[in-house]
């Protein structure tokens, strides 16, 4: 059987009884949104990641959305994020027609902070941080760098469900952080999800009222907001899983301490974490410059590869309109080429981890 890149039902059978628990539980409490699993769910993850909000959304997407929107960002104002993220972060900004200023990363994946200064102007509002493949970025040069410009800072903590620096958790270093709950995340739902977290009590509230057609009571709408909650189910869902979060995160750290003491090839790089950083492996991601073939000698050997990403975001064709050509961010465009995400995931097995390691170093 092909070993796959990532295996996400793994993850339920290893807690079925407690999933399949709290699935009829929630069923047969006949509340279905915004009742006592999502409230009780967003106590729990606001302690975990050391906020005193969290607000639940339906997606990732969402939390970025509203996250600019809530902050007043939009037409005219500018927002640096970093040129190697996922597109999800870029549309967080445009959808708000605010202009993404891509920052070249450095050499851990996450947004380089000696080269941010330079592209601040006058339009800046924000800095976009994305914490990549659960590895947390050196957040103490972006944070002084905000607070000397006065731009506000959110964090995209889509991937780094846990992950640290400096011994303080990704979503807590920012005005405000944002999560995705999707499926193949550290803290995966079964469904779509996003959340928010926060220390401030004005945005909590703001998240709150938004994210229920810009209401706080029923039928009696302050602002036109979204219809982005959520739901229930998942939130009961989540509450399990986080739970059992640090146990899952330690069995990720494992597979990858084994990687990188054994997976020996002079033609692959293996992923570097910051000093300070802490990094959750939401992805093992190494660099190959001659990937395409390393894909195709990989899928013989019956191992599933996925890469993360392909296309830069200023290279889109949707972004085609911020007139950006090939060349323009050689960092991110090297690393388009040469990254790929290797099998890693919860209840791999040693004999599946020895294989991976044994034919990636068998490449030549």
């Amino acid at each position: 059987m092909k070993i796959m890149p990532n295996r996400m039902d793994r993850g339920f059978f290893q807690y079925q009884k407690e999933f399949e628990n709290k699935a009829l539980d929630v069923l047969r409490s006949g509340w279905y949104v915004l009742g006592n699993e999502v409230s009780a769910f967003e106590e729990e993850f606001a302690s975990y990641v050391g906020t005193k909000y969290c607000v639940g959304l339906a997606s990732g997407l969402d939390a970025l959305w509203i996250a600019f929107r809530l902050l007043n960002i939009g037409p005219g104002d500018e927002v640096l994020v970093q040129g190697n993220t996922y597109i999800a972060s870029v549309m967080g900004i445009t959808i708000n027609n605010a202009t993404p200023i891509f920052i070249e990363p450095d050499e851990h994946f996450g947004m380089d902070p000696e080269k941010i200064e330079h592209a601040i102007t006058d339009k800046t509002k924000a800095i976009l941080v994305t914490h990549l493949y659960g590895m947390a970025s050196r957040m103490d040069e972006i944070v002084k760098i905000c607070k000397k410009h006065n731009l506000k800072l959110v964090e995209d903590c889509a991937q780094s469900h846990g992950a640290c620096y400096n011994g303080k958790m990704t979503g807590s270093f920012g005005d405000i952080g944002c999560f995705s709950f999707y499926p193949s995340k550290n803290l995966g739902a079964f469904g779509d999800g996003g959340a928010i977290t926060t220390n401030n009590p004005e945005l909590n509230k703001a998240f709150r009222t938004f994210r229920n057609y810009g209401s706080q009571k029923r039928y009696y709408n302050e602002v036109v907001g979204a219809n982005s909650r959520l739901d229930e189910l998942q939130a009961g869902l989540l509450r399990i899983r986080l739970k059992h979060l640090d146990e899952l995160t330690e069995e990720k750290c494992k597979i990858a301490e084994r990687y990188n003491k054994e997976i020996k090839n002079p033609l692959i790089k293996l992923p570097k974490v910051a000093d300070g950083a802490s990094c959750v492996w939401h992805q093992y991601v190494i660099t190959c410059e001659e990937r395409d073939r390393l894909i195709d000698y990989l899928d013989s050997k019956e191992i599933g590869t996925i890469i993360h990403y392909p296309v830069p975001p200023h290279l889109q064709e949707c972004y085609k309109y911020l007139g950006h050509k090939v060349g323009d961010f050689p960092i991110t465009e090297y690393l388009a080429k040469t990254v790929l995400s290797i099998p890693m995931y919860n209840g791999m097995t040693e004999e599946e981890q020895n294989i991976v390691i044994k034919a990636i170093n068998e490449f030549k």
